[in-house]
Parts: C-alpha cells; structure tokens; sequence
C-alpha cells in the first residue's frame, strides 16, 4: 500500500509531521481528518530507496529496533488498549520513518478487519515467520498481550546472545591481527635494515639470526602470495558453507572441538529453548513450536538432529526421549525437559534451562578469553624477543672484535 508524508495542524493549531499508510492521496487526506488532523501538505513517500541494478528495497522494521516495539506493544495490550489504538499510538513515537510506516500499514490492515498475524504476514521483511507463529498463537488463545511480552523477551535474549557471542569472537581477532601486523612490520623493515650492517662485516652469524633472517627473507618473497592464500582460502571457506553437506560436516566437526563445541552447543541450546518455550507458552501446537524452534538454531548438524527429533515426538515419543536420541542438545537441559513434561511446566523449565545455559555461556566465553589474551601476549612477546636477540647477538660480537 502507498505511504503518504504528511503536515497537518492538530485540534489546538500545532503542527504535526508523520507517515500514513492509503490508497491515494485524497484517501490520505480522509484519514488524516477522522484523526481530527487538518492536512497542510500531503506527498508520497518513496517505498525504498533504489538498491544495486535499479531495484526497490523495501523499508521495514530494523531488527534491532523490533524487540522494543514488540514491548510497547504489549504493555498497551495488558492495559487493555484495542490493538488498532495501540499500533497508532506506538507508530505515531516511532522515530524512524519506516517504523512508522510499517506500523501504520499493520494497523490499516487490523482495521480492515483482518487478524493481527495475517496483517503482520504483508510485511514479511520486519516480521519473520517466527515472530508471525508467536502472534497467531497469542491470538488463538486470547492472550496476546502476555505472549508479546515473552516474544520480546526472547527476541532481547537472542540478540544479547549473538551480541556477547560476536563480541567474544572481535577482541582475540582484533589482537591476532595487530600481533601479526607488528611481527610483520618487524620481519619486513626492522630486519633487513640491521642485516645489511651485518653483512658489511663479513662475520659468522649465530643461528637464531640466521634462522630470523631466512624467515624475514622468506616473507619478503613470498608475504604477498602467502596473503594471497590466506585470501583464497577464505574466499573458499566461505563458498564451502553455502554447500550444505560441507557447512553440516563442518558443523559436526565444531561440536566436538574442545571448549569452543561446548560454546556454541550451549548457545544454540539457550536460543532453541527459549523458543521453543515461548512458543508452547504462547499456545502454539508442540509439533509446531519444535518446527518454528529448531530454524532458530545455526549450526547445521544440531537442526538435522533436531529435525529427527521432531519426527519421532510425531510418531509418539516423548520429548525428552527425542531429544535424548538427537544427543545434540546438553544434558541438563534434556534433564530438565523430562522434569517439565512429569510436571506439566514445560515452558517454565525450558526458560530456566535457557537461563542456565546462557549463564554458562558468559561464564565460559570469559574465562576463554582471560586465557587466550595472555598466551597471544605471550606468544607476540616471544616472537618480538627472539628477534631481539637475534639482533643483539651479533652487535655483542661485532662489539668483542672492535675490542680485540
């Protein structure tokens, strides 16, 4: 549908600036008047901005921004604002014109009568099918609001969850690189400069000196190819995960790696079941919230595992047996799934299990990171050391001939 930007002047003469959502511009205008709104000036808003070979990039909800408008949404809800009002009023704050627009078109849309998930359903770029499960089951059971307050505290978790877990991968990269840049640097201007004195004398040099030369030597032939073939190698690498059964084995290979299978099986967990658990809250069908659930995970192996476990809880298995069988998933998160179905609390201890799971994530992301900053230290200092001294040994040398 249309957007239209307009200026108008409300009931007290103050002029107001938004977006609104019609078919023409005299439709805009008639909307603009049943909001008791006087339209000044009326012009239509571009749908997007043109991207790469003349093509409309829709405007839509930033993902970041998501999790907030969900809340505010649902604080409207549980205060008993119909929903057409509560969409108004949360487009008419949004700062972001695209915001708005979206907003305002999903309240077009419920205005016209149609249910909240199908409105949401146009606007699949700002509203993915996960978050679309969520409102359709909040609205069959009639609890809308207190399921949009559980999607957006998932929706905040994953998002810390991928922050903390891209921010732990940044900082040991970051200082690969700089260590790499600074052993370079060395190898490349520092060496040969001093290696030039040297041979100016003629003298038997000691082995670690020779041993620095050849490499800065090595690097000085061959440092472009080598970066050449790091880039290749990438480039390969990223190819390679495009292919299914290469991102699979890769996959499995990841998991069982010390300390970093245990990291990433535990952050998959956390997601899957905090998913999973606002799903079966919110009233979905459970072989649908495993389905909705398991495209939440990132890693290949554990989602065809999960995949399997899906099947067999349709064929009548328990869930905790299913996922006992996947051995995807860690074991006292399958521990506390068997307590919940003996209980009937599924969802409450599939939300502590994801709290847990999460807690052992920031807990061993850390420590990780504590131990691997001092041994890239260390090994930094040792290379820029062994350089040192390879320099220093023959200038003592040279220092005892001029003596002698």
């Amino acid at each position: 549908m249309p957007t239209f930007q307009y200026e108008a002047l409300d009931g007290t003469g103050r002029s107001k600036r938004g977006v609104v959502t019609a078919d023409s511009a005299r439709r805009a205008r008639m909307e603009l008047r049943r909001l008791k709104l006087t339209p000044i000036a009326i012009t239509a808003a571009s749908e997007g901005k043109l991207g790469a070979g003349g093509k409309t990039k829709e405007p839509r909800v930033p993902s970041g921004q998501l999790p907030a408008v969900t809340r505010q949404l649902s604080v409207l809800l549980k205060a008993g604002t119909p929903l057409e009002e509560a969409l108004g009023a949360i487009a008419l704050q949004a700062e972001k014109p695209q915001v708005r627009a979206r907003l305002l078109g999903v309240r077009e849309r419920v205005t016209e009568g149609r249910r909240f998930a199908d409105a949401l359903s146009e606007d699949p770029k700002s509203f993915p099918e996960l978050y679309r499960a969520v409102a359709a089951a909040g609205e069959r059971s009639g609890d809308l609001g207190p399921v949009l307050d559980r999607l957006a505290t998932m929706l905040e978790k994953n998002r810390s969850m991928r922050s903390k877990a891209v921010g732990s991968l940044i900082y040991p990269m970051a200082l690969v690189v700089f260590a790499g840049g600074v052993v370079t640097a060395l190898m490349t201007m520092v060496v040969p400069r001093i290696v030039a004195q040297f041979e100016a004398f003629n003298a038997e040099l000691p082995l670690i000196t020779q041993i620095v030369i050849g490499v800065s030597e090595f690097i000085g032939a061959y440092g472009l190819f080598i970066l050449l073939g790091f880039l290749l190698a990438g480039v390969g690498f990223w190819q390679g995960m495009r292919n299914p059964a290469f991102k699979r084995e890769f996959d499995k290979r990841a998991l069982g790696a010390p300390v970093i299978g245990k990291l990433l099986r535990g952050l998959d967990g956390a997601r899957f079941a905090r998913t999973l658990s606002t799903l079966v809250a919110g009233g979905a069908p459970l072989l649908d919230s495993l389905s909705g659930a398991r495209r939440t995970v990132m890693n290949a192996f554990m989602s065809d595992r999960l995949d399997g476990a899906v099947t067999q809880v349709r064929e009548g298995a328990s869930l905790a047996a299913a996922f006992k069988r996947a051995n995807v998933l860690p074991p006292m998160m399958v521990h506390m799934v068997a307590a919940g179905e003996r209980a009937g609390e599924l969802p409450l201890l599939l939300d502590k299990s994801a709290e847990q799971l999460e807690e052992e994530f920031d807990t061993a992301s850390t420590v990780t990171l504590r131990l691997l900053e001092p041994t890239i230290i260390f090994f930094m200092g040792g290379v820029v050391a062994a350089i040192v001294v390879s320099i220093m040994l023959p200038m003592l040398q040279l220092n005892r001939l001029a003596a002698g």
